[in-house]
């Protein structure tokens, strides 16, 4: 592509739906060309999603999008619709393992689909599914509303928080959420209520759903010292900063916890497997249930090492790790 190519561009009025028959136009006159829905929202092809992820590993997604407001984020539904596409979703990729080969058809980021809106006497809170939740743990804090502090350190967005029911510290999403909005593949909207998600351990029915969370509500509880709560939200970074290994690209814990009584970390440690390297990928010495890209890794190491652990985990101990991380794309020759 030269740097003078203009990219066919298709009009959005306002929010108003752009009409199938235009969108397949568009995409079969694009072919691998760059497709323009508005000036500030381009459908690209070939990207690679490695900087995409807190990994920093994986292949390139076939067309690349990231809307900054609603109607671009239904028109991009639309046109993977209208060339028959799958669609994949993409936060912050702070939870996400993508293959080599990378990922077919649309990948979808929200990491622009930024508002918030913060009520200090209600104590609600109403975010973008593109905030990043330790931001709006530090904004909630500043104003006074208590629920948030435990959130700081989780390295990932709204909207994914939302669909893994994201925790640390005693606290969890499902504890606080009022509700969430999601775009269905028919480009219409649903709200859900926490019921309605059927939370579980680090799960909801959002997961294995092509359903895309575009805001979600929660309910603080407003009128504490912001200093005070200011405090106790550095104590939870930092305690997350000091106990787990940070200063080298992973994907925060890779396992859940298989009940209280077994943490995965500690588990991984006893069978031996801190420091255990398979290529450019290492299970961390500091926590062993986080993995690390030493500098070079692929995606297929890091995924032969879960199994690894897995397969020794189980081998000592009969008990089968979960991955915490979701794992995209093709893995069969890893």
């Amino acid at each position: 592509m030269t740097l003078s190519y203009d990219p066919p561009k298709v009009a959005i009025p306002g929010t108003a739906r752009l009409s199938f028959e235009s969108l397949k136009s568009s995409a079969q006159r694009a072919g691998t060309q760059p497709i323009r829905l508005s000036n500030d929202c381009i459908i690209k092809p070939q990207v690679s999603l490695a900087a995409f992820t807190s990994f920093r590993v994986g292949g390139p997604a076939q067309w690349y999008v990231a809307p900054k407001q609603f109607a671009e984020l239904q028109a991009s539904f639309d046109w993977a619709h209208a060339h028959d596409l799958p669609v994949t979703l993409l936060g912050a990729g702070s939870n996400l393992l993508i293959s080599d080969r990378g990922l077919p058809g649309l990948v979808i980021s929200t990491r622009r689909l930024r508002q918030n809106q913060f009520d200090p006497e209600s104590g609600q809170v109403t975010v973008g599914a593109g905030e990043p939740l330790p931001l709006v743990s530090w904004h909630a804090a500043e104003r006074g509303l208590q629920g948030l502090e435990w959130a700081v350190g989780i390295p990932g967005t709204i909207g994914g928080a939302v669909v893994m029911n994201a925790g640390a510290h005693g606290g969890c999403t499902a504890d606080y959420l009022v509700n969430a909005q999601v775009l269905l593949p028919d480009g219409t909207t649903k709200i859900l209520t926490p019921q309605e998600l059927h939370y579980r351990y680090r799960s909801s029915a959002l997961q294995g759903k092509n359903w895309l969370v575009t805001q979600a509500t929660f309910q603080l509880q407003p009128g504490f010292d912001p200093v005070a709560l200011t405090a106790l939200t550095s104590q939870h970074y930092n305690h997350r900063r000091t106990t787990q290994p940070y200063h080298l690209p992973s994907c925060g814990s890779v396992f859940r916890n298989p009940s209280n009584d077994y943490k995965a970390g500690w588990l991984i440690e006893q069978a031996g497997l801190k420091g255990y390297q398979i290529g450019g990928a290492q299970i961390a010495e500091r926590h062993a249930n986080f993995i690390l890209n030493c500098g070079n890794a692929m995606a297929s190491d890091i995924f032969r090492l879960i199994r690894h652990a897995q397969h020794q985990v189980e081998q000592h101990w009969s008990l089968q790790l979960v991955p915490e991380v979701r794992i995209l794309g093709d893995f069969q020759a890893a």
